[in-house]
């Protein structure tokens, strides 16, 4: 049984797609001419033996040219046609059937003409059958079966008649058409052999290939796409953008860059975690593609930023109701299994100018967008002329600031912290003046929010703190500084190890203290919290900073080792004619002695202010009713003057407002 399914197999089609393809392509080329041999030697055969019936001279030949031609014609008409694998096997079974058909019907016709003619007619049958024969196997040789049925076809009959007609010479030409068949086959079944081994090598060669290609595409698209939310990201970004410019320029029109940034993303992730704050972020992604135009590009930046490339309607009018529509687009929502997340987000808008390049056009995006944050958050901001003056302005103090000789350029100013219930000074805040030998003196408001975006604001704390090192060891002893912590001084290791290295050098006890606001907890609560054990660990204090402006301030203060709160100078301003900030206060005051911490207030100006916040149980007094920010001479001279006695000299002190 399994030697007839060998044999069954021998003579099938195979099943590899990729062979198949090739056979059939072998086929057009080879087999229309096997069918042109087969047709001129059934013609010429039958021409030379008019003594035959009419039968066998132009009927049968006849019916056999019509088969060739037909058969031709077919595979010609087929031969340029694309098939598929189910086609090209169907018509490899029909090319073995016909085959068979052929095989048989040519050579009984031929034979049959033998004993109508004389010995060079018979050797012409001979001949004919023979070369015919050979000729049909090599054209069929792409296929083994067929090639096999017609060389069994042609020499058995081929070989019993010769060797039955007792002619020596025939009976000699028989064995040899049958030692040169066979040793044909073995050479066709060898080639046949290497022909499949190649095709399936070609076809794994292309299948490897073709895996390189998707491996390529695929590290392709990881590379240039985010995978959280399907978005290109940021190299995609920066490819396309300067085509985009490039092509602009080209075609004389403009094209507009928007930056979008979620709004206090990361009190998602501290809250809801990382997992619903992906989520979160992809919906975000869906919810700008959902609105934008087909010629628009859209991509995540990184976190929580996104990025659009807009090539049409680039007006100003046109990009603020873009980005009206954004913004609004992110305040509905966004429903999680954790709960409900709300967001907001800003967004700056800025078209393209002449001369500009991918960098200097997303600068003024990212620009507007900052703005946006700073001036309208939750909102858009187009990129305007007073915005390149401002640009131009932040530019060169980033160079200046980042050239800057920080321990010359720098210098400090303290301003005194007022203890009512003692009567005297307790302590001074350490505050950081900047002049610029090229842009002069600079205010803390421009230069701390740049020093700290563009990670410089560890070395400006370095420098004040070195020389606020340096004044302490002037003071008496029951007076201390305080030096502001910036969010990026606590969320650094490194900086932290700075600081405490650096107040280490200077020996002991340590005098200094420490301000830190709500914004620098925010980023890291467990880094933050490290980094303040490791300053109390020095004999510093830890303030907490603009008290009640935050988000979640009562948690910082159940968390951290704090010794003392400042209120900020928002509720002081309107202490004497607003009952709500008074009601706040005086829960701030108890909340302080709850805790056994000490209470600063901030801001205090005039004498009314004073008055209201010590009938509120204030008892640290810090503001321009007390003393403006001085030098460190005008520190230490009053210190000298000051009198312990500060009832009798109270209308002394609050000359200082003046």
């Amino acid at each position: 049984m399994s030697g007839l399914k060998t044999i069954a197999r021998f003579f099938a089609v195979p099943d590899d797609p990729h062979l198949v393809q090739a056979q059939a392509r072998a086929f057009t080329r080879q087999v229309p001419l096997m069918y042109g041999i087969l047709l001129v030697n059934t013609l010429v055969l039958a021409a030379t033996h008019d003594t035959a019936p009419d039968l066998l001279r132009l009927y049968i030949p006849g019916l056999l040219a019509l088969t060739c031609i037909f058969r031709i014609v077919m595979w010609l008409h087929n031969r340029n046609k694309p098939i598929s694998n189910d086609q090209a096997r169907r018509m490899l079974r029909s090319t073995v059937q016909v085959a068979g058909l052929l095989g048989i019907g040519f050579p009984l016709w031929a034979l049959s003409l033998y004993n109508y003619g004389d010995a060079f007619q018979r050797s012409h049958v001979a001949f004919y059958m023979a070369i015919t024969g050979i000729c049909c196997v090599f054209c069929l040789m792409h296929l083994r079966g067929a090639a096999m049925i017609v060389a069994l076809c042609v020499v058995t009959p081929f070989t019993l008649v010769f060797v039955m007609s007792g002619n020596p010479v025939f009976v000699a030409l028989a064995f040899n058409f049958a030692v040169v068949i066979t040793a044909l086959m073995w050479i066709l079944l060898g080639n046949y052999r290497d022909f499949a081994e190649l095709v399936a090598s070609r076809a794994e060669m292309e299948r490897k290939q073709q895996e390189t290609q998707r491996l390529s595409d695929e590290n392709n698209r990881l590379a240039n796409m985010d995978s959280l939310t399907g978005l290109p990201n940021r190299r995609w970004f920066d490819r396309h953008l300067a085509e985009a410019l490039e092509t602009a320029k080209a075609e004389g029109r403009q094209i507009a860059v928007a930056r979008l940034d979620l709004d206090s993303f990361k009190s998602v992730n501290d809250i809801f975690g990382q997992i619903t704050g992906d989520r979160v972020l992809a919906e975000v992604a869906q919810r700008i593609n959902s609105l934008r135009r087909p010629s628009t590009m859209v991509a995540r930046l990184g976190n929580d930023n996104f990025a659009l490339i807009m090539l049409e309607k680039t007006s100003e009018v046109a990009m603020q109701g873009c980005g009206d529509l954004l913004t609004a687009a992110m305040r509905p929502s966004f429903e999680t299994d954790l709960g409900i997340v709300h967001l907001s987000a800003s967004a700056g808008f800025a078209a393209s100018r002449p001369g500009d390049t991918a960098d200097t056009l997303y600068d003024r995006a990212d620009y507007a967008t900052w703005v946006a944050k700073r001036e309208a958050r939750g909102k858009a901001v187009v990129f305007t002329e007073r915005h390149a003056d401002e640009l131009s302005r932040v530019r060169k103090l980033e160079h200046a600031l980042h050239t800057a000789d920080l321990d010359a350029e720098m210098h400090i100013l303290f301003q005194p912290q007022f203890d009512v219930s003692l009567g005297r000074t307790t302590g001074y805040e350490v505050l950081a003046r900047w002049t610029s030998p090229v842009l002069g003196v600079v205010s803390p408001v421009e230069f701390i929010p740049m020093a700290e975006r563009i990670g410089m604001i560890s070395k400006i704390t370095q420098t004040v703190l070195r020389k606020a090192l340096l004044v302490s060891a002037k003071l008496p002893r029951s007076l201390r500084l305080s030096v502001n912590l910036s969010a990026n001084d606590l969320a650094s290791t490194t900086a932290v190890e700075a600081i405490v290295d650096l107040v280490e050098s200077y020996g002991t006890p340590c005098r200094v203290d420490f301000e830190i606001t709500e914004t620098a907890m925010m980023r890291d609560m467990k880094q933050a919290s490290d980094g303040l054990v490791a300053l109390l660990a020095l004999g510093s204090r830890i303030a907490l900073d603009d008290f009640g402006t935050g988000h979640s301030s009562l948690t910082y203060v159940q968390k951290l080792p704090l010794d003392r709160i400042k209120i900020d100078r928002s509720f002081v301003k309107d202490v004497t004619s607003d009952a709500t900030s008074r009601a706040i206060i005086k829960t701030m005051v108890e909340l302080c002695r709850n805790l056994g911490i000490s209470c600063v207030f901030e801001g205090i100006e005039t004498e009314e202010q004073l008055d209201v916040l010590l009938g509120l149980g204030g008892t640290v007094m810090q503001g321009y009713l007390f003393g403006r920010p001085m030098s460190e001479a005008d520190m230490l001279e009053r210190l000298a003057g000051q009198n312990k006695t500060w009832q009798f000299h109270r209308s002394r002190m609050f000359g200082a407002a003046s």
